[in-house]
Formats: C-alpha cells, structure tokens, sequence
C-alpha cells in the first residue's frame, strides 16, 4: 500500500475554504481533486447509467442516497488508477459515507492517509459566505474582508452587485447548523481512527495552504508517491 498515491479527505463547514485549498492542492501536487458536486454535473451532462439514477432523485428534490454516490466515487477512482493522489472535497458528508468509503478503498488495498480539519470560527464563516457579493461577470466581493469601491457596484463594469439567495444571512445560518448536524461527527469518525489533523483557516489562503500541506505530510514525499502517474 505505501506505493499507492495519498488520499486525503477535506473536512470543514461552509465558506472555509475547502473547494479553494481542494483545487490548489490538486493542482501543484497533481492529485485529483474529486468534488461530489463536480461528478454529479459530469454524470448528468453525459448521460452515464448513474447519471440517469441520480436525476430521479435530484428531479424529485432528494438527496442523492450514499448508495449513489460510492457508486459515482468508485467509478471516478477505478479510472484514475491506484497510484493516483486523490484529495476529496466535500465528500464524504456523512459517517455512513465515511464507511462506505473506507469499504470501497479497501477492495482496492487503499485507504484514507489523512483527514484535514480547515477549522475556522462560526462568526467567520458567517461573514465570508453571508458577505459575499457577485458581479454578472462573475467578480467577486465581500463587503467585510474585500468590499467594492463603491457601495453595490462592481469596480470593474459597474454593474449592481448581486447578493445571491444561497449567500442571505438566514440561509448561511441554516446551512452552518446543518453541517453541525450531519458532517461534523465525521470529525470524531477519523479522530477516533487517528487520522484527523486540523488546520487553522482563518488565515490568507497562501498560509493555510502552506499549513495544509505541513499537516498532510511532506509535499516531495506525496509527489514522489505518484511520480508515475502524470497529471
């Protein structure tokens, strides 16, 4: 198993950063970066067998069941090869997803090296997510940490900034209570395996990064790891 390319798993609430260190992390290691979100649109844009499932179930406004999405997982993993760096965002969600997970792994003699923590205050998240302003070309502001020169007008185009519906104070509330609900027990899930490590997030994203990378392991030893593969 030491030959086999590390696999990392992202932990943390709305607005921490996870997608932003995910990509980062998979770029200059030339990991896959394995969003959820990203294989659900790939599978209905292309019409695959577990697209068609998955849209029954997104058409009818439910959850895609775990089943569903290992199944999404798995498929992505057996193409990429086992030598691979793998760094997962947003997935798992749940402990039951964190099993199946491990299941899945197993099979193919792997297994998750590390579980990162981006930690982060709730006061904090609260303002980057319930901060954020958008322009139609697609800038992006906050009011609290990056504002526009003018109040609600992008500093580029001049266009009225856009505060999106996801974004509303109410709605930012809802979804930090949710994840401490349903994906934070997935902290004492890898804790207990002793494979969690936490990193502070409340810095700027080039110290986080550089923390994130101190609490994976070494960057050479990870790139080493999967030399062969190719990105």
């Amino acid at each position: 198993m030491s030959t086999n390319g590390r696999i990392v798993v992202l932990l943390g609430a709305p607005g921490v950063g996870k997608g932003t260190q995910g990509v980062r992390l998979g770029r200059e290691l030339g990991w896959a970066h394995v969003s959820t979100g990203d294989l659900l649109r790939a599978a209905l844009r292309n019409g695959t067998p577990l697209g068609h499932e998955a849209r029954k179930y997104m058409d009818a406004g439910e959850l895609v069941p775990d089943g569903v999405m290992i199944d999404l997982v798995g498929e992505h993993l057996a193409g990429l090869g086992p030598r691979r760096g793998v760094v997962f965002d947003g997935f798992p969600r749940t402990v039951q997803q964190a099993e199946a997970l491990d299941r899945a792994l197993a099979g193919e003699g792997r297994a998750v090296a590390a579980a990162a923590l981006l930690d982060a205050p709730d006061a904090v998240l609260f303002k980057r997510i319930s901060g954020r302003r958008s322009s139609p070309g697609g800038r992006v502001y906050n009011v609290y940490f990056d504002p526009p020169r003018r109040d609600g007008v992008c500093d580029e185009t001049g266009d009225a900034l856009i505060h999106r519906a996801d974004d509303q104070p109410e709605t930012v509330r809802t979804r930090l209570a949710v994840y401490q609900e349903v994906t934070a027990p997935l902290i004492g899930y890898y804790e207990a395996k002793g494979l969690l490590v936490r990193v502070n997030a409340e810095g700027d994203i080039d110290e986080v990064y550089a923390a994130l990378l101190a609490a994976v392991g070494d960057a050479k030893t990870a790139v080493d790891g999967i030399a062969t593969t190719g990105s």
